[in-house]
């Protein structure tokens, strides 16, 4: 374990340490002893955030949240109600349900939106509201090229159909259709991309 520069007892090398004392020096806030944490358990949280998300970008964004909020909320590990590894395994379960949550939220989010643009009389029209955050909805279209926002807009909150888009900007229907495809496709690649940005990684 690394001592500090005034401590003239001799240094030990963190991954030569069993594990309570690698627990201990975890608890006392040793960088080092983080590393070997890490390195001793990646593995474990990686393969239960694999089998569960079936995704290695998201299981690798969900190993890494697990040993920042582990190294960020080590005092609230008590060694004497379970092990570190067992600690780091409940860590990765709420991690994992946070991810599947967010997964869910933007496939609702790019389906309703779908379904609010694909129908074609007023009738017909299913109201995302119920669904969407309607904050982020914005936040997101804002960031979307002018004539994807300018259609998406129209269909959300003027609550028109392609056809009546069409008329209302003078477009051709094939025009509105094409910048809603690529409106939403956007879309869904922007939530994932904000997502991928919001996810902190540990460093090393």
């Amino acid at each position: 374990m690394q001592r500090s520069s005034h401590d003239d007892r001799p240094q030990i090398s963190a991954d030569l340490l069993d594990d309570a004392e690698l627990v201990d020096g975890f608890l006392a806030g040793d960088e080092a002893c983080l590393e070997v944490v890490h390195d001793r358990w990646r593995s474990l949280v990686y393969g239960l955030a694999m089998r569960s998300l079936g995704d290695a970008r998201d299981a690798e964004d969900v190993t890494q949240m697990v040993f920042l909020a582990a190294w960020r909320g080590r005092a609230g590990f008590a060694p004497d109600r379970g092990t570190l590894p067992g600690w780091l395994v409940g860590i990765t379960r709420r991690k994992i349900a946070d991810a599947l949550a967010a997964r869910t939220r933007r496939s609702e989010l790019v389906a309703a939106a779908g379904a609010r643009l694909m129908v074609t009389a007023p009738q017909e029209t299913v109201r995302p509201e119920a669904s969407l955050d309607r904050v982020l909805l914005d936040d997101e279209l804002s960031r979307l090229p002018a004539p994807q926002r300018r259609v998406l807009n129209l269909a959300f909150h003027d609550d028109l159909t392609q056809t009546q888009i069409a008329q209302l900007t003078g477009w051709p229907l094939g025009t509105v259709k094409s910048h809603v495809r690529r409106g939403l496709h956007r879309l869904a690649r922007r939530l994932d991309t904000d997502d991928a940005e919001n996810s902190p990684r540990t460093g090393r």
